[in-house]
């Protein structure tokens, strides 16, 4: 970020990092960021994503901006099934997670299917896409897009959306700690609705319906069934499919966290017919595990990998001298992992650690084995 415009730049990066650490959730956050980055560098719609850490698939909210809710399924069927450039699955393992369509291209956006399928139809002629990642790990996804007529996206555009990529990122995860409110008992079981091949909806049980009113208000497309499906759980579908045709690898599976609090998982399969075509994809939406849900919530305190495994071993009950053992420290290095432990999640025993790591989202502990505390 040299040249002319290279203080400004920076004043106005340092306004929006401090006004999106102030967000107290992932929607807030996003408004906050594209407003003061529409002052850096303009553009014409927008989408921001939240992402499953663990499997990088799109997750909820999502912030839409200036976009049909119809485009949503076209747009992902082509990053599932046709498009190769720019796949956010390569950008989450590349060097620089940000690329730009017509720099990629060679300014000849033409040779994207997302650019023929989604992009031109609505006079739009570049994208810049980015992936909000902390090492390895994926928390969200950024889409920026400049109407026909409007200069590509430059190099010093991508190097300021590089420059937000971490800090955005470990915003996003902070959000997964726990609420200091106490949750309600989760009411419905496992939801199921079924996807044909396009992603329309077939049909959906009554336990379906009532974890769709439970989430994050974000893009969504109306079915027959009188359902308004949020555009993740129609993308969790279709990438059911794309794994079963070998398009795709990895898994079909995303954690959400509902407008309540509680943890959602939503998985799919991809279902064969009596002859071995392809059928349906079968999409679960029920309760998340605790054991689904704790390595977000580790994570989101910014434990080291260290801190982790003592944390999991406090959570069996093992006692200091033993936890050395196990991980060949010292008693006394384990006492400073402990210490530190301590202070980054705001508890001063062993049982408030695991009461707020492990319980305060679901009781009892029972999916995961029995928790025992030892206070040496």
């Amino acid at each position: 970020m040299t040249g002319p415009n290279s203080s400004r730049t920076e004043v106005g990066r340092t306004e929006l990092l401090s006004r999106a650490a102030k967000a107290t959730d992932a929607l807030g956050m996003f408004a906050e960021a594209s407003h003061h980055l529409r002052r850096l560098m303009p553009y014409d719609a927008a989408v921001w994503r939240v992402t499953d850490p663990l499997t990088g698939m799109m997750a909820a909210p999502i912030r839409a901006e200036n976009l049909d809710e119809g485009g949503c399924a076209v747009y992902w069927e082509s990053e599932l099934f046709t498009e190769n450039i720019n796949l956010f699955r390569d950008l989450a393992r590349a060097p620089v997670p940000v690329a730009g369509l017509r720099e990629s291209t060679g300014d000849l956006p033409a040779r994207s299917s997302l650019y023929q399928d989604f992009m031109r139809p609505r006079g739009l002629q570049d994208e810049l896409r980015a992936v909000l990642r902390i090492g390895e790990r994926p928390h969200g996804h950024i889409s920026l897009f400049r109407a026909k007529g409007r200069p590509a996206f430059g190099a010093a555009e991508m190097k300021l959306i590089e420059s937000l990529v971490t800090p955005l990122a470990k915003r996003l995860r902070a959000f997964a700690e726990p609420t200091p409110q106490a949750l309600p008992d989760a009411r419905h079981g496992p939801g199921l609705l079924l996807f044909d091949a396009s992603g329309a909806l077939l049909s959906a049980n009554e336990d379906a319906r009532a974890h769709l009113e439970d989430l994050p208000d974000g893009p969504a497309t109306s079915f027959q069934l009188g359902l308004r499906v949020p555009v993740w759980v129609q993308s969790t579908a279709l990438k059911a499919r794309a794994i079963a045709q070998e398009r795709d690898h990895g898994q079909a599976r995303v954690r959400v966290r509902t407008r309540s609090g509680r943890w959602l998982v939503c998985h799919a399969s991809c279902l064969r017919e009596a002859d071995g075509r392809l059928g349906p994809s079968a999409v679960v939406v029920e309760p998340a595990k605790t054991s689904e849900i704790v390595p977000l919530i580790v994570e989101a305190y910014e434990l080291t990998e260290r801190e982790t495994e003592v944390t999991r071993l406090i959570a069996r009950g093992l006692p200091t001298g033993e936890i050395a053992e196990r991980l060949h420290l010292s008693p006394h290095t384990v006492r400073d992992h402990v210490k530190r432990i301590f202070e980054k999640v705001g508890v001063s025993s062993r049982g408030e650690l695991v009461g707020k790591l492990f319980t305060e989202y679901y009781a009892p502990f029972a999916d995961d084995g029995m928790v025992r505390v030892h206070n040496t």
